[in-house]
């Protein structure tokens, strides 16, 4: 069993707990049941679908869903409206402990529009979780229409399962890295940096780097000065020359 460190924000740990407690959140067609939603009635969004399943890490969901929650705040852009889905709506367990209520289950409901999937890193990302064929296929559906797909740590592992990244240079966790390139000989792999984007896909090493991977999405679809601010949002120092990346358009 891989045991990973992770720091999360305050802000990150009061979403997740919230979503735990009180209900879903993030429905992509439905208005919010308390309070009033950020988005104005009729507003283009990006919907953001965050595969999860048991065993999920905290970070690698976490760390996104936080960067892309916070554009929802932003004015003059195109938020992204952030939700979750799994096999089922019973409550998934992370690896961690922390139970999240899914928006949606892929197996049984109609699903919105997903415009970038993110597929976080879970526990049997190396073993178990590679041969159900229900989910792969989920994966290879949702990446056909997305406009991004992008994966932390060991979702890389799906994404290469589901033959989705045969024709790009991808990433993984660190220690992975061997085991990936074993695994998936056929790929391209990149060992020395913390993220890829090569056409439709961003592959990161994700742990507390996922964030870096977040806020380089926004970076290339709002530019740096949001980028920053919402950096700024979560005391996170961003500058993406700092960030070692490869970029391959």
């Amino acid at each position: 069993m891989k045991l990973k460190i992770c720091f999360i924000s305050l802000s990150i740990l009061i979403t997740t707990l919230f979503m735990g407690c009180s209900g879903r959140v993030g429905n992509a067609d439905m208005p919010a049941d308390q309070g009033e939603s950020p988005i104005p009635d009729g507003a283009q969004v990006y919907k953001v679908a965050f595969l999860i399943m048991e065993g999920t890490y905290n970070t690698e969901f976490t760390a996104p869903y936080d960067i892309f929650q916070h554009t929802l705040y932003r004015d003059g852009i195109k938020k992204m409206k952030p939700f979750t889905v799994a096999n089922t709506r019973d409550p998934i367990t992370t690896f961690e402990g922390l139970r999240i209520l899914p928006d949606y289950d892929y197996t049984k409901d109609s699903l919105p529009q997903i415009d970038i999937l993110v597929v976080p890193s879970a526990e049997h990302h190396l073993d178990t979780d590679l041969m159900d064929v229900q989910m792969l296929e989920f994966v290879r559906k949702a990446a056909r229409e997305a406009k991004f797909v992008t994966s932390h740590c060991d979702g890389a592992f799906v994404l290469a399962k589901a033959g989705l990244l045969d024709s790009v240079v991808s990433t993984t966790f660190p220690s992975d890295i061997e085991a990936y390139q074993k695994m998936f000989p056929q790929l391209q792999v990149q060992d020395s940096v913390l993220f890829v984007h090569d056409g439709k896909f961003i592959t990161s090493a994700g742990g507390a780097k996922s964030f870096e991977a977040a806020l380089y999405l926004c970076e290339y679809l709002y530019g740096k000065e949001i980028a920053r601010s919402l950096a700024k949002g979560l005391v996170i120092d961003w500058d993406l020359e700092q960030v070692p990346h490869l970029i391959l358009q």
